[in-house]
């Protein structure tokens, strides 16, 4: 099949300079000097090297957009816009969708008029799941999700935005007296990035704040020593759910997303995304339309593009649950509407020879994995150990009948899996060598004969 506790951040040990600001000081003087790192460069001291790389970030820090919003400028009308969605309803951020309305009871009025999604995921969550909200924004589904994964669950959610966080936090308390148990948190993080905690790395900047290019230096390093302490760890979340926030994320960071996604993904871990998608591709004069960005269009995947960034990704089992027939909105002919995805983690790992075999039931006369094996209808298929596992479980088992060994190999007799092996089992396989052959019985029709 193709087939994060919060860390204590180490605070940067930036000096205290009498610098001045490196952007509000001389610019031009600063990147004058930046000859003397050019030819020179493999002699010179690592340092050196540092500045160099620093000069060059400041030069794009200060170039001049013509006119065109920067994708870093499309990031900033993404915080902008839900900041002010924070503070005032937005009746044109993404498109009204119904959820269950006993787990709408607890939730404050604010929070579920400044809510801005596209679909429920919620509703693909378990008893005692550890949910991780991608945007979490003022909390809605981090609040809803509790009451499903239930007092032995835990709910993360992640936003970006300030403002959103405050509104999320404000009823944190109040919610979870509601509910009758507090297993919601809510952390500061881009969800391109679940390593950095933002919220750490301000603190550290209010207490060294950076007047030079050393305490420049000083906070990359900080940098990476908060990404060695994991905001999200490493396979620790059973659910990710995400409610139209990944069509946000800048073009470039997507598929780092999709990446940190299947990090923090424990195996056998799902996703259930909600997000907006378009029939066509966008056209760049269309995603440089921070209007257009910021509100839930402009930055869609398209249809295709959306199940290629969780196949690439190392996510298998991709299922489309919602498909809105009618667009939410058409710009220049594009029709953009929600669809909601759940995929599976887990496909890792060797293959080992089980002698088992699975059936397809049907009705298609042939269909085709993720890892590309060929399933007929009514045909006994060869698989490896670690896809009989899978197709047992969601969302394959009621596709195929498992016909397993009539004596289980264990894995560490187990040889490897040939995956160039004819594909088709035979039933002796599954069997063994010690099965015998049943002694000949008579003809089962009447007369002996044959009976067509």
């Amino acid at each position: 099949m193709n087939h994060e506790n919060n860390g204590n951040a180490c605070p940067p040990a930036g000096r205290r300079g009498k610098h001045k600001s490196v952007i509000a000081s001389d610019p031009k003087g600063l990147l004058r000097g930046a000859h003397i790192f050019g030819e020179e460069r493999q002699v010179l001291p690592e340092k050196y090297s540092r500045k160099k790389r620093a000069v060059k970030q400041s030069r794009r820090l200060l170039r001049p957009t013509s006119g065109r919003p920067r994708n870093d400028g499309m990031e900033q009308a993404v915080r902008d816009r839900y900041a002010r969605g924070a503070k005032a309803k937005e009746e044109a951020l993404c498109c009204p969708t119904s959820y269950d309305p006993k787990y709408l009871r607890v939730i404050p009025k604010e929070i579920l008029e400044k809510d801005y999604g596209c679909g429920d995921p919620s509703r693909y969550l378990k008893e005692g799941d550890t949910v991780l909200d991608l945007g979490s924004g003022g909390g809605k589904i981090c609040y809803i999700a509790s009451q499903v994964v239930g007092p032995k669950g835990r709910v993360i959610g992640v936003d970006f935005n300030p403002a959103m966080l405050e509104l999320a936090r404000k009823y944190q308390k109040e919610a979870g007296d509601r509910i009758g148990w507090h297993n919601v948190e809510f952390v500061r993080a881009r969800i391109q990035d679940l390593r950095t905690d933002l919220e750490a790395l301000e603190e550290s900047l209010k207490r060294e704040p950076v007047r030079s290019i050393d305490d420049l230096f000083q906070v990359q390093e900080a940098l990476e020593r908060l990404k060695g302490v994991p905001l999200i760890e490493d396979e620790s979340i059973d659910v990710i759910v995400s409610n139209c926030v990944l069509n946000l994320v800048r073009s470039e960071d997507k598929k780092t997303l999709f990446r940190e996604m299947h990090r923090v993904l424990k195996k056998g871990g799902r996703a259930a995304i909600s997000d907006i998608v378009s029939d066509e591709s966008v056209p760049q004069k269309l995603q440089e339309d921070p209007k257009l960005w910021s509100g839930c269009i402009s930055g869609a995947f398209q249809e295709k593009e959306f199940f290629k960034a969780f196949e690439e990704a190392g996510f298998y089992g991709i299922k489309i649950e919602k498909f809105d027939e009618r667009p939410w909105r058409i710009v220049r002919g594009i029709e953009f509407r929600s669809m909601t995805i759940t995929a599976c983690k887990g496909k890792e790992g060797p293959c080992w020879e089980g002698n088992q075999a699975v059936i397809y039931r049907g009705p298609w006369k042939q269909v085709v994995d993720d890892d590309g094996h060929v399933l007929k209808r009514g045909v006994r298929t060869a698989v490896c150990d670690k896809t009989f596992q899978i197709y047992s479980k969601a969302p394959y088992q009621d596709e195929f009948i498992l016909v397993p060994p009539s004596k289980d190999i264990p894995l560490s007799k187990a040889k490897h899996f040939d995956c160039h092996r004819q594909m088709e089992r035979d039933p002796r396989e599954t069997k063994g060598k010690r099965f015998t052959k049943p002694s000949a019985m008579k003809s089962v029709c009447m007369d002996g004969g044959g009976c067509c």
